[in-house]
C-alpha cells in the first residue's frame, strides 16, 4: 500500500491537474502555494460569471466555507451543482461546521451535491452528521477524531461519499472501509490554514487518480508526513510554514516511506 501511494504522489507531480478552489480569504495563498508545490495547478475563482466555465475546465473542485458571505455561497453552488452535472471529483471543507445556523444551511445545501470527499476536524464532522453534543470553538476541534468514527460512517453512507476526520490521528471512512494515519505534528496546528491546505491537495489527488480512497489517503499522507518532517528543523510556526512548503515540493521516496505510519 505505501509504495502504491508513493505512486500517486508521482502520478500528481507528472499530471499537473488544474484545480478550481472557492476557499477562504485567510488561506488563499497558503493553498495555492501547497497546491504547486506538490506539482498541481490552482485557480481561485469566485466570480458568479464564470465559476461553472472554471469548473468545466479543471479537472476537480475544492470548494471551502471558511469565509461565508451570501455571494461566496451562491458561487460555491454554482460549482458544486457544475461538478455534479460534469461527473468531476469535488471535496468540501466544512469549515467551522456546528458555529452558527447559517454555516449549517450553507453546507446542507452543498451536501445535496454528493462531494467527492469531505475533510474537517471531529467537531465539524460531529455537526455535519447532526451529532455535535460539543460547541465548535471557531474553527477548532473540541472533539478527537475517534470520537468522530460513527457520524463520518454516517455521512459517509447517506452521501455516497469519504469522510477525512483530520486530527491527531487522520481516520479515513468510506461506506466499507477505516484507514489511519499517525504522521503530523502539534505544531501543525499553530499554523492557520494547513488543514485548508490539505484540502486542497485532495483535490489533486482525487483529479487524476481513480480510486478515490487511495488518492484521499496518499494526500493526506503526503501533508502530515511533510509537517511533521519539517516540524524536526523548525523553531516555530513561522518557519513550518516554509519548511513544510519546500518538504512539499521536494520530499524523497525514502523519506516518505520511512515515515508513514498507517493502518
Amino acid at each position: 500500500m505505501e509504495k502504491t501511494l508513493w505512486k500517486h504522489i508521482q502520478t500528481v507531480r507528472t499530471q499537473s491537474p488544474l484545480v478550481h478552489n472557492i476557499t477562504n480569504f485567510v488561506v488563499m495563498n497558503n493553498t495555492a502555494n501547497a497546491l504547486l508545490a506538490v506539482g498541481a495547478s490552482p485557480i481561485m475563482a469566485h466570480a458568479h460569471a464564470e465559476v461553472q466555465d472554471m469548473t468545466r475546465i479543471c479537472q476537480a473542485l475544492v470548494i471551502n466555507i471558511g469565509t461565508l458571505d451570501q455571494y461566496w455561497v451562491q458561487s460555491m453552488l454554482l460549482g458544486a451543482q457544475q461538478a455534479q452535472k460534469l461527473n468531476k471529483p469535488w471535496v468540501l471543507d466544512p469549515v467551522g461546521a456546528g458555529a452558527t445556523p447559517y454555516r449549517d444551511s450553507s453546507l446542507s445545501e452543498l451536501l445535496s451535491y454528493k462531494p467527492t470527499v469531505i475533510r474537517g476536524n471531529a467537531s465539524e464532522i460531529l455537526a455535519l452528521a447532526r451529532a455535535n453534543t460539543t460547541p465548535t470553538k471557531g474553527v477548532d476541534s473540541t472533539a478527537e477524531s475517534n470520537e468522530a468514527i460513527d457520524a463520518a460512517q454516517q455521512i459517509a453512507t447517506e452521501y455516497d461519499t469519504l469522510v477525512c476526520i483530520s486530527g491527531k490521528t487522520d481516520i479515513i471512512v468510506s461506506k466499507d472501509k477505516r484507514i489511519y494515519l499517525n504522521n503530523g505534528h502539534a505544531l501543525m496546528t499553530r499554523v492557520t490554514g494547513l488543514g485548508c491546505s490539505a484540502t486542497a491537495v485532495i483535490g489533486a489527488f482525487i483529479a487524476v487518480i481513480e480510486d478515490k480512497t487511495e488518492a484521499l489517503t496518499a494526500a493526506m499522507a503526503l501533508f502530515s508526513i511533510c509537517g511533521e518532517l519539517a516540524a524536526k528543523k523548525a523553531k516555530g510556526p513561522g518557519t513550518l510554514q516554509v519548511l513544510l512548503l519546500d518538504k512539499l515540493f521536494n520530499i524523497t521516496e525514502k523519506e516518505f516511506l520511512q515515515t508513514i505510519k498507517l493502518s
